[in-house]
């Protein structure tokens, strides 16, 4: 499934593109797995955030790559604050 959403890069370039409802949930399983999570676990949190992600993203026209993960960290520490923190640092460390 991919939202017809403009997103505004980390760069300020305007870009518009679909949003990758299987790119954000893939992303979500690694920062879940990296801490441990067990797969099935990982997998049913990536979901539910994935979803609750959508929902908002359905009200907007545009974003940033940025509000995106924001969202997504608010998202992910009902679920798992290791992995919420795992992924909000993700592109920091790297």
């Amino acid at each position: 499934m991919g939202l017809a959403i403009d997103i505004i890069k980390r760069d300020g370039g305007r870009k518009s593109e679909k949003f990758s409802d299987e790119k954000l949930h893939a992303s979500i399983v690694a920062a879940c797995l990296s801490v441990r999570t067990p797969i099935g676990q990982a997998e049913a949190i990536a979901h539910a955030v994935t979803q609750s992600v959508i929902s908002w993203l359905e009200t907007k026209p545009e974003v940033t790559s940025h509000d995106i993960r924001r969202i997504t960290v608010k998202h992910l520490h009902t679920h798992h604050p290791d992995a919420a923190y795992i992924y909000e640092q993700h592109r920091i460390t790297i």
